[in-house]
């Protein structure tokens, strides 16, 4: 088996091009306590001086907010729980998906309903405390995740400033072809509406019914989700299931620290078998595209490029971990083999996995 010794291999061999400028690979192997759980009115800024507090501060945005004036529909939200026997309702699951999030079980975009990444997260949230399994969601599991109160009385739902730079960014029509798409400067968002979608970690959806009446503009102040702080301890193994389309994280002691809904293979293109290593990572990768006919079309970086923000290259030629141009489609659509996260769960990923950390396929 040819195993990847070169940042240049590993990018021809997926197709991504050479030329591009490579993020330094933070090894993330200190044993610092980044430990930020609770927002106190800025969401994804990670304390600390370690290797993994630096990398997510450059890859994920921070985010200052503000629960002032927060209209009903939202105070709903962040009062919400939940018994057993009780319904859920739209402001319950919004909660739910929050508390999962936080817990480090990720849902994928959250849009307020019950759907299979959801109910994925639950699950693994399950596993990781050495709760039963379900397909429902039960006390157990309601009182596990609203154990701990500074967590449980974050707000899920608040108020938020656009600022020229959320709003005045580069869009583009995105093309069908790659020979169309090379001829673009950046796959950029289609819409500044997709862009805070994805930087609120919510659907585009979700965000335009919370905000009906907004203009989207610079001074503005919108509603949004609340992202949390994303997971700060080094990865050193994740386990790609392919049955429950997700990407199990654990610590160098066995512990499962993070879950994140995935799509892994297709039936044309099935991802491979065993065990490999990380060889690579980039941040914001180009993608070379090879027609039937040979030839090349490079498509270059942007959030709807192919493989969104980032690439991690295994050890095993043309495959690896990374982003996704539609979010909301994770573990609903194929992937040429390898393992397709949110863009936002491939930046937190980017941050804390290991050089040389162990990629299972299971």
């Amino acid at each position: 088996m040819y195993k990847v010794t070169k940042v240049s291999s590993a990018l021809a061999a997926f197709g991504l091009s050479t030329a591009l400028l490579m993020s330094p690979s933070f090894a993330a192997t200190d044993n610092t306590k980044d430990i930020s759980p609770v927002t106190n009115g800025v969401s994804q800024k990670v304390a600390g001086n370690s290797k993994a507090a630096a990398s997510l501060n450059k890859y994920l945005p921070t985010i200052k907010y503000t629960t002032e004036n927060l209209p009903v529909q939202a105070q709903k939200v962040n009062s919400a729980t939940w018994k057993q026997g009780m319904k859920r309702d739209r402001e319950t699951t919004t909660k739910l998906q929050a508390l999962l999030n936080w817990n480090q079980n990720g849902v994928g975009a959250v849009d307020g309903y019950w759907g299979k990444n959801t109910i994925k997260a639950m699950q693994a949230f399950q596993k990781a405390n050495g709760l039963t399994v379900t397909d429902t969601l039960n006390n157990e599991t309601w009182q596990a995740l609203t154990k701990n109160d500074k967590l449980t009385t974050q707000p899920v739902l608040v108020r938020y400033q656009l600022s020229e730079a959320d709003v005045n960014i580069k869009t583009t029509t995105i093309p069908a072809g790659a020979e169309a798409k090379a001829k673009l400067d950046g796959m950029y968002y289609e819409s500044v509406t997709e862009g805070l979608a994805e930087k609120f970690h919510m659907s585009e959806k979700y965000l335009k019914a919370l905000n009906p009446n907004a203009r989207f503009s610079a001074g503005e102040t919108i509603t949004v989700y609340n992202p949390g702080n994303p997971n700060t301890k080094p990865v050193s193994r994740v386990v790609a299931d392919k049955a429950t389309e997700t990407l199990y994280a654990y610590d160098d002691k066995n512990n499962l620290i993070a879950s994140y809904p995935t799509t892994v293979g297709s039936t044309a293109t099935p991802s491979p078998t065993g065990t490999h290593t990380v060889e690579v990572k980039v941040h914001e990768p180009n993608y070379t595209y090879t027609g039937n006919d040979g030839s090349k079309a490079i498509i270059p970086p942007g959030p709807n490029n192919p493989v969104g923000l980032v690439w991690i290259g295994l050890s095993k030629p043309s495959y690896g971990i990374h982003g996704s141009p539609d979010p909301a489609r994770i573990s609903r659509q194929a992937s040429a083999g390898c393992i397709r996260l949110t863009n936002w769960d491939a930046l937190a990923l980017l941050g804390v996995i290991q050089n040389g950390a162990t990629v299972e396929f299971k």
